[in-house]
C-alpha cells in the first residue's frame, strides 16, 4: 500500500536525519526511537479503524517528517546524503497526510466529516507549534564556514578551543590594541562568517574579538541546538581563552550575540564572573520561561501560546543532551556585575516586548534601543553609524 510505504519511507529518512551526527551512544539512541515509533505506527495501521487516535500520531508522523526534513534540512542546507533524506521525509509526510486524512473521513456522513476536520486541523496545529520546532532545533544540519576575517581586511589568527564537556570550538582571533575584548557570537543555522561586519566595526575601535562557530556550527565539532541551550559551555571556553591573552587586562571580557547568541551571552552572563558586558541583538527566548510576557501583551492567543511553548520543553529536553537553561531575566538578575545593552528591531515589535521582560530583572543594569526600520539582527545594515556608536559606547564604558 502507498500509505504503509509512505510511513517506512519517512521513518528511515528521519532516522538518517536523526542520526547523522553526535556521540556514536546519542546516536544510537536516536535512530532506535525513530524506528520503533514507525514500527508502532505501522502496527496500528495493520489493526485498521478500530485503533483510537491512529490518525493524530499517523499525522504527528507525517509533520515530523515535513518539518524536520524540509525547514531544517532544505530551506538551510546540508550534504548530499542529507538533503535526499529530507525530501524523502517531506515526500513521505505529504503522502501520510493525505492518505490519512482520506482513509479516516472515507465513507462517514458530512457532520462526522467537519467535525473530523476540525479535529486534525487542532491536532495539526498543537504539533506544528510543539514537536515540529523540537525536532528542527535538535536535528539541525551544520551550516558552512564561509569568508574569513581577511576579507574586511583583519589581521587574525585560527584558535582551537575546548569546553568542560571536551568539545572542540573553531574561533578566529583579532588581537585587542585597547585591552579589551569580547566574544562574537552569531545566530542559529549560521557561523562565524555571519558576523565579520560586526567584528570589523568591533576591531575598528581597538576591541579585541574572537569570533567563534557554536558547536556544531561551521567548523566547531558537536551536535547543533538551534535553542541555544549549549551557550553557558561553548562562551566559558571562549572567555577562559580570552583571560589567558596577554593584550587582555583583567576584568575587560565581554560579548556581542545576534539572536541566539545573544540569548547564549545573556544567560552565561549568570554564572560566568569573567562577563562585564553582554550586547544582545534580537534575542526573545530560549525556552518556555522565557515568554511568560506573552500573556500580558495578547491575552488569550499569548496565554495559549505560552502553554504550547512549556509543552515543548521537556519534549525538547528529550531529544538533546544539553539541560534546559535559565531564563534570560533570570540570568539578568544573577548576572551583578554585567551591563546589557539589548538591541531590538523596530519591525519586529515582539523583540521590543521580549526586552522589555528581561530588562525589569534589573533596569538600572539594562539599556535597551530599538532600531528604527530593522529587521531581525539587521541594526548594523539599518543604521550604520548609531549601530557603531551606541555599541562601542556602551561596551568602552561598561569595560572600562
Amino acid at each position: 500500500q502507498v500509505r504503509v510505504s509512505a510511513i517506512v519511507a519517512g521513518g528511515l529518512a528521519l532516522a538518517v536525519l536523526v542520526g547523522h551526527d553526535g556521540s556514536l551512544g546519542w546516536q544510537i539512541v536516536r535512530v532506535v526511537a525513530v524506528l520503533a515509533i514507525t514500527a508502532g505506527v505501522l502496527a496500528l495501521d495493520g489493526r485498521g479503524e478500530r485503533v483510537g487516535g491512529y490518525a493524530g500520531i499517523a499525522f504527528g508522523v507525517a509533520l515530523v517528517c515535513i518539518g524536520g526534513g524540509f525547514l531544517p534540512h532544505l530551506v538551510k542546507g546540508g550534504s548530499l546524503l542529507l538533503t535526499i533524506a529530507a525530501l524523502v521525509a517531506v515526500a513521505a509526510g505529504a503522502v501520510i497526510l493525505v492518505a490519512t486524512t482520506a482513509r479516516v473521513l472515507r465513507g462517514h456522513q458530512l457532520v462526522f466529516r467537519i467535525a473530523g476536520a476540525l479535529a486534525l486541523v487542532v491536532a495539526t496545529a498543537v504539533i506544528g507549534w510543539v514537536v515540529v520546532p523540537a525536532v528542527m532545533a535538535t536535528n539541525a544540519p551544520r551550516p558552512e564556514i564561509g569568508a574569513s576575517p581577511a576579507s574586511v581586511d583583519l589581521a587574525y589568527e585560527s584558535v582551537p578551543l575546548r569546553t568542560s564537556d571536551g568539545v572542540q570550538l573553531a574561533g578566529w582571533y583579532v588581537a585587542s590594541t585597547n585591552g579589551a575584548a569580547v566574544v562574537l557570537l552569531h545566530g542559529s543555522g549560521s557561523t562565524r562568517s555571519d558576523v565579520l561586519d560586526q567584528a570589523a566595526v568591533l576591531a575598528r575601535h581597538g576591541f579585541g574579538v574572537l569570533l567563534l562557530d557554536a558547536r556544531g556550527h561551521g567548523e566547531s565539532d558537536g551536535r547543533s541546538m538551534e535553542f541555544g541551550w549549549y551557550g553557558d559551555r561553548d562562551i566559558e571556553a571562549a572567555t577562559c581563552f580570552l583571560a589567558e591573552q596577554p593584550d587582555i587586562e583583567e576584568g575587560r571580557i565581554g560579548a556581542v550575540g545576534m539572536s541566539m547568541g545573544g540569548e547564549e551571552a545573556i544567560g552565561a552572563a549568570a554564572t560566568n564572573r569573567a562577563l562585564r558586558a553582554v550586547v544582545a541583538e534580537g534575542a526573545t527566548g530560549r525556552f518556555g520561561g522565557d515568554h511568560s510576557w506573552l500573556s500580558e501583551e495578547y491575552g488569550v492567543r499569548g496565554t495559549v501560546q505560552e502553554w504550547l511553548n512549556s509543552v515543548r520543553d521537556p519534549l525538547t529536553d528529550l531529544l538533546t543532551a544539553a539541560s534546559r537553561p535559565t531564563s534570560l531575566r533570570t540570568a539578568v538578575s544573577r548576572a551583578d556585575g554585567t551591563r546589557f545593552l539589548l538591541i531590538t528591531a523596530g519591525n519586529v515589535a515582539d523583540e521590543a516586548h521580549a526586552a522589555e521582560h528581561i530588562a525589569s530583572a534589573a533596569p538600572e543594569r539594562v539599556t535597551q534601543w530599538t532600531v528604527p526600520g530593522a529587521d531581525h539582527t539587521d541594526g548594523l545594515d539599518a543604521q550604520p553609524q548609531e549601530w557603531e556608536q551606541r555599541v562601542t559606547d556602551f561596551l568602552t564604558a561598561a569595560l572600562r
